[in-house]
């Protein structure tokens, strides 16, 4: 029986991971993941693509939506939730060309990261806030009405497993370069027990108590090129092996992208709790996700 073995959030965009063992599924994602992102003054989302070093800085949000966030060198910045009643500035923000409502952070946390990014070309960058997680519609090709998003790249989650993993891996190492850890792929879940790439042909899948509408198959980008601990590009791989490999749709594939269902006797956003260990079922298959 598959099981998931990996269970990962990034509570700003491009920030390194937080690895809980138990999260709550809400409509747009895993509670919590990418509800913040920095931007450029036009609202178009930072991310490693432009600021592999973004890997380094890791957030820690609290109860009460506060966020802590941590540089590589240990400083330390607690940014308060942005609301408008409190005179936060409403602003768009922009995850590529999809735009939406946002709310810009402190002053204080756009001077925070100024000061540690360093010199770049992207103009003053801003911290965003996702006041409301519904004001981001799912590409309607791959969605139902009324489905949305957070700030990440266009999905609420992002599956892979172990066993394609394992078979990239293998891929690698025949072409001379190492195997690479799971990490570089930044998925929400790490599934193991399944046989390389059959989550190509999947359609529903449940999770422990949570099932899933898979819809689409992840194109790669640079960021798998980016060591996750160093914040470095370290060559060209993954992205050339898979461009050789799983290339569809004039995309490099791997992983699958997710969208929760919601059942019946639902009607808050609370879908329920993933946790380490839960038995993963494949409900329905079919022909090869589309890639793009």
């Amino acid at each position: 029986m598959p099981l998931l073995t990996g269970l990962h959030r990034y509570p700003v965009k491009s920030l390194y991971r937080q690895s809980p063992e138990h999260a709550v599924v809400e409509p747009w994602g895993l509670r919590g993941d990418r509800r913040w992102m920095l931007a450029r003054p036009g609202g178009l989302a930072v991310t490693q693509r432009d600021l592999p070093q973004l890997a380094r800085y890791r957030a820690q949000p609290q109860e009460d939506g506060t966020l802590w966030v941590t540089s590589p060198e240990g400083d330390q910045l607690r940014i308060t939730v942005p609301r408008t009643a409190d005179g936060a500035r409403a602003t768009e923000a922009d995850v590529f060309g999809t735009r939406f409502a946002a709310l810009e952070a402190d002053p204080k946390a756009q001077l925070w990261f100024a000061e540690r990014l360093g010199p770049h070309e992207l103009g003053e960058i801003r911290l965003l806030h996702l006041a409301d997680p519904r004001a981001r519609a799912i590409a309607p090709d791959f969605s139902n009405p009324g489905e949305s998003v957070s700030m990440a790249d266009g999905f609420p989650l992002l599956a892979v497993t172990t066993a394609s993993l394992a078979a990239l891996g293998a891929w690698l190492v025949e072409g001379g370069s190492p195997a690479l850890p799971v990490e570089r792929f930044r998925p929400n879940l790490v599934i193991e027990g399944t046989e390389a790439w059959e989550e190509d042909r999947w359609r529903r899948v449940r999770v422990g108590e949570v099932t899933f509408r898979a819809v689409k198959l992840c194109g790669r980008c640079v960021v798998t090129t980016t060591d996750q601990e160093t914040g470095e590009r370290t060559g060209a791989e993954p992205l050339r092996t898979l461009a050789k490999r799983r290339r569809f749709e004039k995309k490099s594939a791997f992983g699958v992208n997710l969208i929760p269902e919601r059942p019946d006797h639902l009607s808050g956003h609370e879908l329920g709790t993933l946790r380490l260990g839960d038995e993963v079922t494949v409900l329905a298959r079919g022909e090869r996700l589309p890639a793009a």
